[in-house]
């Protein structure tokens, strides 16, 4: 019985790991960078904008994550 096949390297499975894999870099990328920039001062619009979202968007994504992390996150309509 020959030996089972093995998918070639560079394969859909490979590429699709791959984007699964940077999915979940860019997310905590994201998430470190968010962080940092509110704790610039930058206002949700201001994150918003760079991010290319609508601020409601980020606000929803990442307020609950921020306020644990202890960020004074009031006076941040901007």
């Amino acid at each position: 019985m020959p030996p089972p096949a093995v998918p070639p390297l560079g394969g859909p499975a490979d590429g699709l790991a791959a984007v699964s894999a940077l999915r979940t870099l860019t997310d905590l990328l994201e998430e470190v960078e968010v962080e940092r920039a509110m704790r610039a001062g930058w206002s949700w619009s201001q994150v918003a904008e760079a991010l290319g979202v609508t601020r409601q968007a980020v606000h929803k994504k990442h307020l609950r994550r921020l306020a644990a992390a202890g960020l004074d996150l009031r006076r941040r309509n901007g």
